[in-house]
């Protein structure tokens, strides 16, 4: 199996293929003025769409999610049948960085925990288009959050994403992108233990077995170990932060 086949079966029935939760995802929404059935939403990278969910319940909004991955698009029209939702949500695979939407066309576009594929000032840029003047993003972004942080976890992230920066930076760059900035907050433990790590750390014994215990799943389902055990250990100094901006 190659990498993107291990991380697709290990993350598909999870409700979030990252940190969040549906508290976060509603104060990002809280500060965005309230959206009609004319409001039109893009969620970018939705995986099986657990904030799609969540913004399709809390809103009267139509909203299209996008992902390359069409197992979590299933998964995701799965959970909007079941929530009758399916007439105010529509997938589509596509490449965050391939999107063929008509511009100034969405009211506000969301991605949680998914910019970095492309990296946070490219996404924000390549994203504006799609917005209507006075238009709303709002994106959670992997962020240091001192100035300072211990050797061992510095060149953890640095050598996973090397965009990752204070949150002072980001703001500065969701300014040079062409956004004001609304609001910004970190995301908390709960986002990242009992939504995120919890759920695959179970999953790993039935995992494994499930592959007979094939060296590279072992190394995939450790790698995600160490991650856990980072976050545990500096859990301080670095998060996923939610970013809320206007388009100027």
């Amino acid at each position: 199996m190659d990498l993107l086949e291990l991380i697709i079966e290990y993350h598909k029935d999870n409700e979030r293929q990252g940190p969040g939760s549906e508290e976060a995802t509603l104060k990002a929404l809280s500060y965005i003025p309230q959206l009609n059935e004319k409001s039109k939403v893009l969620d970018i990278g939705c995986g099986s769409g657990g904030q799609t969910i969540t913004l399709a319940k809390n809103t009267a909004a139509q909203i299209t999610a996008v992902d390359m991955l069409p197992q979590f698009l299933d998964q995701l029209q799965n959970n909007a049948k079941e929530n009758n939702l399916i007439n105010r949500i529509t997938t589509k695979e596509m490449l965050m960085d391939g999107l063929t939407f008509d511009e100034n066309y969405f009211d506000v576009i969301w991605s949680e925990g998914a910019i970095y594929n492309i990296g946070f000032e490219k996404g924000l840029s390549l994203w504006r288009k799609y917005l209507k003047a006075n238009g709303y993003i709002a994106v959670s972004e992997i962020s240091w959050l001192t100035d300072t942080r211990p050797e061992e976890i510095e060149q953890y992230w640095v050598n996973a994403y090397s965009e990752i920066d204070t949150i002072e930076n980001k703001l500065s760059v969701i300014e040079k992108c062409g956004y004001t900035s609304v609001a910004h907050f970190a995301l908390d433990d709960k986002c990242w233990i009992d939504n995120y790590y919890q759920p695959l750390l179970e999953n790993a014994e039935a995992f494994l077995k499930k592959y007979n215990y094939a060296d590279e799943v072992k190394e995939f389902v450790e790698a995600g170990k160490v991650e856990a055990d980072l976050y545990n250990r500096f859990k301080d100094y670095y998060s996923y932060v939610f970013y809320i901006a206007k388009k100027k």
